[in-house]
Parts: structure tokens; C-alpha cells; sequence
């Protein structure tokens, strides 16, 4: 169970009063603890962290675990281990960290992660350098969870490499099954976005918690300039943030030998992980995400209730085509609440750990709420890695279940690639983005096309006039064609 969750942000004036991720997560450890009613960190057996972008520690559980004076001198009392990446980390980890509490293999484990990525990226841009610390080359621990390889090198090869390029695809596919214009579809996403923004400012951990309105998110201006067309900087996730998080878990021995409050603990009542076709190129759609539907309803089942049972949730929302593609496989409606942070824009997104401050959030929520369940699901690639958990201060009627439906999404339908070289003549375009220079001006026009018989291909183009005119009307659905190399002609 969890019995303790803590949150930490630092707003550094500049490098030398910033932290490092280690430290964030240090502070945030020192404030689940806390609110465990702890009087410092517990003798965790274990202490796991979420994969970090930002800096290249090699082995950031040891460096956390030394701060948090865990271990003995080596650490060698501690086991260390750390996720592979995704933004499904958080939640998976949980999962397992839950089963193994379960089987007796862990009984106290601290569970942390933190980016400074806002002062990483302040470095970089003043030629400053980061003292921070390293491992050496042979110093691992343990790795939890199975790294999956997202792009097929016919994707690298056109440069469909990037979230940015990819979720505003899904996007325009979504905004063409929902039958929007286009203008109708951006009045949409702001009022969609404005309310998400309404939680973050409500939320005393959020980075940003100046509420905004719709015409603010949806109109383009200096701060808030178009970056993948349709999505301005303001439907992005925001990972320009130095944050950090912790959840304490152990068994309900543990707890009570530690003396933490029965007012404090949470269950986790049913995980599950599962992920979609891993490469877009295969996807069915661009409109639908089989394995959320899957493995969110089956967490739901395992913990013996509906969505609509369910009174605290957070979906993942990096961004809103992510929001709409759970609600959508999950049956959320998106006129309830939601999400409980202010999402990866308005929270904040400290790339794979978002989900960590979601699991924090809702512990609170579900203490305030005894009784009630709360739900999370956590998202990592392209609409791609998914985790999904279910909680209640009430323990389960039945152990914790973790389960995959992964042999039930793997045989779903696939879309077959075409090379382009067999692709060239006529298309449909079934999904499109256009990426903006950061002086605002349209720059590559990104399509995902069907041939006639049925097969995808990508077309792509850096030829100016092409990329605004794709910023114009409804192109889904347009005829264009392709040429042998793959460019797109309109």
C-alpha cells in the first residue's frame, strides 16, 4: 500500500541556487515522508526511480539513496533499481512494486523521480556546467520494466521522430471522426485546455496555476506561438520544470511497525500494463488506442468496479488528442472531472515522471474522499506504453491483481507499410501535421496517407507553400499524391 506521497518544486533564480534531479527527489522523499508522519526516510529495502532524461546519472538510485543516508556507506544494504522510460513509468512501476510487496519480496520501498530539466536546458543555452553527479560505466541497478523500440527506420528516415510531430496527427484524425471544422474543432481543445488550467490553478504543486481562458490557449501570439500545427505552444506538454515526486509503499506490517496513521494509507486494488501496436506506422487508426480500452477496463474489472464508480481520476494528458483518445477507449466523459493535477501544460511534465505527481494528487483526493476509488492512467511514447491503477483507502476484497492484456491487443488489426517506392501515385490523407519554425512561420507538412488499397504510407514535405496551405481548411480525407521518395504533393 501507499502510506506516503510527496511533491517538490524549485524555482532557481539561476545555476547556482538550482538543484539537481537527485536532490528534487531527496526533498520530495523528506515530504512523503512527512506526510506519512514520519520523522525522516524509512529503511526502505528498496529504493526505485523513474528514468531520467535530464542528466545521465547511470545509477540515480544510488546517488538518492546516499542522500537519504540509505544502505550503508556502499548502499550495498539497499537494492537500487530504476525504470526504463516512458511516461507509463510511474504507474507501472507502482504495478510491480505493489506485486512484489505481495509476494514478500519488498516490504518498505521508497519510489522517486525528478528532472531539472529547466535548468538543464538554462546551461545549455549560457555554456554553463552542470557539477552533477555520475557513475561510473559498469555501476547499473537493477532495470524495471521492458524498453520498446517506437520508431521503424522508414519513420527516422522521413523524420517522424518526435511527440511534437506525432499526437497533433492524431489530433486532426480525431477532429475529422468528430465531424468539427477545423475553427470548430480549436474552440474545442481551448475550452477542453481552459479547464484543465482551472484544476492546475487550484493546485498548490502545479508550475503554472495562472488559469486561462480558451481564446488565451487557442490564439496564436509571441508566447504562445504555433508549434505543430493544430497546437499551440499552450496544448503542449511543458517540460521546461525542475520538479520531483516520491510515493513511500510497504505492507501493512511494516506500516504498522512504523506507526504511520491508518488515516494514511491507500491501497492499490488492480494494475495493469499493456501497449498499442508499437510502431504508428501499424496503427489500425489514428482515431482509436485498443489498449487503453483493454487494459483500463480490465484494471477496473480486476478492482470490482465501473468508471463511473470511480470519483477521482487523472487521465494522461501530454496532449489533448492524448486526453480525448483515453477518454474515448475508457468511456470517460470529458464534462466530468478528469483530471486532478491541471495535466503535463499546466502541472507540469517532467517528461516520464507526470504520472508520479498524478498518483500523489489523487492519494491526497482519495484520503479526503474516504472510501471512494480513484483511477490513473499513465502514457509513455506515441499513445504507445500505457499503465493503468486503480486505489481506495479501503483495502480490496481480494489481493492486488496484476495483469496484462497484451495477447488480446497484439492480434488486433495492423495496417501494412508501404515503401515509398511503392507508394508513389495516388493517397488519402488520413492524418497530418504541419511543424512551424520558431519565428512562427510553417515549415514541414507531415501526412500520414492510405492507398487504395488499403496500406499506409507517409508523405512529408519541406516546401513552404505546401506546409501553409496545409494550415488551411480540412485536409483529411484530401486526395494528394506521392512521389517515389516520399514527398508529398498537393
Amino acid at each position: 500500500m501507499i502510506v506516503g506521497v510527496g511533491q517538490y518544486n524549485h524555482r532557481a533564480d539561476g545555476i547556482d541556487d538550482a538543484l539537481e534531479p537527485v536532490a528534487l527527489m531527496e526533498q520530495a522523499v523528506l515530504a512523503a515522508a512527512a506526510d506519512a508522519g514520519l520523522d525522516g526516510p524509512p529503511a526502505a529495502d528498496s529504493v526505485r526511480v523513474v528514468n531520467v532524461i535530464g542528466w545521465r546519472y547511470r545509477n540515480a538510485p544510488r546517488f538518492l539513496a546516499r542522500r537519504l543516508r540509505l544502505g550503508g556507506d556502499d548502499q550495498s544494504g539497499v537494492e537500487l533499481a530504476e525504470t526504463t522510460s516512458g511516461g507509463n513509468s510511474p504507474q507501472s512501476l507502482v504495478n510491480v512494486t505493489a506485486t512484489e510487496i505481495l509476494d514478500g519480496s519488498v516490504d518498505v520501498a521508497i519510489l522517486a523521480g525528478g528532472e531539472a530539466f529547466k535548468t538543464f536546458m538554462r546551461a545549455r543555452r549560457t555554456g554553463a556546467t552542470l557539477d552533477w553527479a555520475k557513475a561510473p560505466d559498469d555501476d547499473r541497478p537493477r532495470v524495471i520494466g521492458k524498453a520498446l523500440d517506437m520508431n521503424l527506420p522508414e519513420e527516422t528516415a522521413r523524420g517522424l521522430v518526435m511527440p511534437v510531430q506525432i499526437y497533433p496527427m492524431f489530433e486532426t484524425a480525431l477532429r475529422a471522426a468528430a465531424d468539427r471544422t477545423v475553427a470548430e474543432h480549436q474552440r474545442f481543445l481551448g475550452e477542453l485546455y481552459a479547464g484543465l488550467s482551472e484544476v492546475a490553478a487550484a493546485n498548490p504543486h502545479a508550475w503554472i496555476r495562472e488559469a486561462k481562458t480558451a481564446d488565451e490557449i487557442i490564439t496564436i501570439s509571441d508566447s504562445n506561438r504555433m508549434i505543430g500545427f493544430p497546437y499551440p505552444k499552450l496544448m503542449n506538454s511543458n517540460n521546461d520544470v525542475d520538479m520531483g515526486a516520491a510515493i513511500i509503499m510497504c505492507s501493512v506490517e511494516a506500516a504498522a511497525q512504523m506507526g504511520v496513521p491508518r488515516d494514511r494509507w491507500v491501497f492499490p486494488h488492480a494494475g495493469t500494463d499493456s501497449h498499442e501496436h508499437p510502431f504508428v506506422s501499424h496503427r489500425e487508426t489514428f482515431a482509436q488506442t485498443p489498449a487503453v480500452r483493454l487494459g483500463g477496463r480490465l484494471a477496473l474489472a480486476n478492482a470490482g468496479v465501473d468508471i463511473d464508480d470511480v470519483a477521482v481520476i487523472d487521465l494522461y494528458s501530454c496532449f489533448p488528442s492524448a486526453v480525448q483518445l483515453g477518454a474515448e477507449s475508457l468511456g470517460v466523459d470529458l464534462g466530468r472531472q478528469w483530471s486532478r493535477t491541471g495535466g503535463l501544460t499546466f502541472a507540469g511534465g517532467p517528461w516520464n515522471n507526470y504520472v508520479m505527481h498524478a498518483i500523489a494528487t489523487v492519494v491526497d483526493d482519495l484520503r479526503e474522499q474516504s472510501g471512494e476509488h480513484g483511477f490513473v492512467w499513465a502514457n509513455g511514447g506515441y499513445a504507445t506504453k500505457h499503465a493503468f491503477g486503480v486505489y481506495s483507502t479501503d483495502p480490496p476484497t481480494a489481493a492486488f491483481r496484476h495483469e496484462s492484456p497484451q495477447a488480446a491487443v497484439d492480434v488486433l488489426p495492423r495496417r501494412v507499410l508501404a515503401a515509398p517506392a511503392d507508394a508513389a501515385g495516388a493517397a488519402t490523407v488520413e492524418a497530418y501535421s504541419v511543424m512551424f519554425t520558431r519565428d512562427g512561420v510553417p515549415e514541414t507538412a507531415l501526412a500520414s496517407c492510405l492507398l487504395a488499397d488499403g496500406r499506409r504510407a507517409w508523405g512529408t514535405s519541406d516546401d513552404a507553400a505546401v506546409a501553409a496551405a496545409m494550415c488551411d481548411g480540412e485536409w483529411v480525407g484530401v486526395g494528394v499524391d506521392l512521389t517515389a521518395d516520399g514527398a508529398l504533393i498537393i
